[in-house]
């Protein structure tokens, strides 16, 4: 090889590098405030004893998020394909940093609200964002690989797993550390710290200096597939929602275990379950992956239901386990569909209006489920929200399917 030849090789591997560590980098990042978000899961008995709320109030004060979530993947989060990844990533690190601030510091409902709106718009800003940007970091990193699922299911796996990580962390941390309503947002305040620095660090994918794009385009004959998808993940993370939610009090109450490790358990499991399912699958096509996930998912619906009639925590942890792998499966291959539904310059602002139908399907269901419970009881309520989300379940995936195949005809 002669000098010109390595000299140009070089040249050409260290962006490569960049973009490798980047990938990960911002990977580190969305799984960190993903799991900020989830964190204060196994803290909600505290502040039920304490304050006095009911299980309404608490799915109010944990809906809020969804608000945030909303107004930031509605306003800002399809502004990564006009002024670059990065400079999106970097502002929604820090207010999540300020949301952890506000949680420390003003523990009453009203710091509460503000802080987990807060927490709502740093999300609405990441996951979108993030999702697009590891998608362009990885095919940068990789030109030889254009289509790989590898960043559709890290971006996936990081998203779920943060979210998995947070209610864990959070009961580690109430159980064993000091003042449980101040240390778990401490953490991870030094911790979106940490990785704000090193996404400084990576490389811009996009363009600035190129025409607007559309905020959001589709597709040719995608439109029906998106809407299918959207519904997809709406359903998929409202059993989310519930385990965020209600699955701390719900371990509490039903099954009479007072340690906040363990109420952190069942949402834990959930959310890892998710994770682990799209990881184990990432090879499998998103047909098979969509049809397993419709299966797993009224499975593990329906034993949760049983698990109020039969209060044991291992069928509890069982039933979201199936129920959290069948929901990640599902969001799997709604993402995916969304990806490809997507034109590439408007990717980030499609993603974030899938983002806001999914969030919003996290927080609205599990509001009127605990207004539900007040007038019907849990175990009936529970039954019926079974039944409404796998039968919409099967509905979505089967029309996003079929959209997809007549598209690809």
């Amino acid at each position: 090889m002669s000098t010109t030849t390595a000299q140009s090789a070089h040249t050409a591997g260290q962006p490569r590098i960049r973009h490798k560590a980047g990938f990960w980098f911002v990977t580190g990042a969305f799984l960190t405030l993903m799991a900020f978000g989830t964190v204060p899961t196994p803290l909600w008995p505290i502040y039920q004893q304490r304050d006095h709320f009911g299980a309404t109030t608490v799915t109010v004060a944990f809906a809020v998020l969804v608000v945030g979530a909303a107004a930031g993947f509605l306003l800002l989060g399809h502004l990564s394909d006009r002024l670059g990844r990065r400079r999106i990533i970097v502002p929604a690190l820090l207010i999540g940093v300020l949301a952890a601030a506000v949680l420390a510091i003003w523990p009453t409902l009203p710091g509460l609200i503000v802080g987990r709106i807060l927490s709502g718009v740093a999300i609405g800003l990441m996951a979108s964002t993030a999702t697009a940007y590891l998608n362009d970091l990885y095919h940068e990193a990789h030109p030889d690989r254009p289509g790989s699922a590898v960043p559709t299911v890290v971006a996936t796996a990081a998203n779920l797993g943060g979210l998995a990580v947070g209610p864990l962390a959070g009961g580690v941390l109430a159980q064993w550390a000091p003042a449980p309503l101040h240390t778990g947002y401490i953490v991870f305040a030094g911790l979106m710290t940490l990785f704000l620095l090193v996404v400084l660090a990576s490389p811009e994918t996009v363009d600035t200096g190129r025409d607007r794009p559309v905020r959001f385009a589709l597709q040719p004959g995608r439109r029906t597939t998106f809407g299918a998808a959207a519904a997809v993940g709406a359903f998929a993370f409202a059993v989310m929602g519930l385990f965020s939610s209600l699955g701390a009090i719900i371990v509490r109450g039903e099954l009479g275990i007072t340690s906040y490790f363990v109420a952190g358990l069942a949402p834990f499991t959930a959310f890892a379950a998710s994770a682990v399912a799209q990881l184990a699958l990432a090879r499998w096509t998103d047909r098979s992956v969509l049809a397993i996930g419709t299966t797993l998912f009224p499975i593990g619906l329906a034993l949760t239901a049983a698990s109020l009639y039969h209060p044991a925590l291992w069928l509890a942890l069982v039933a979201a386990a199936l129920a959290g792998a069948g929901a990640g499966l599902l969001i799997k291959g709604g993402v995916a569909e969304t990806v490809r539904a997507a034109v590439p310059a408007s990717r980030a602002g499609v993603l974030a209006t899938f983002f806001v139908i999914a969030y919003i399907g996290m927080g609205l269901p599990v509001v009127a489920f605990s207004v539900i419970v007040r007038y019907a009881g849990l175990r009936p309520s529970m039954i019926g929200f079974a039944a409404v989300l796998s039968i919409g379940a099967f509905i979505a995936v089967t029309i996003a399917r079929r959209s997809s195949s007549e598209v690809s005809r």
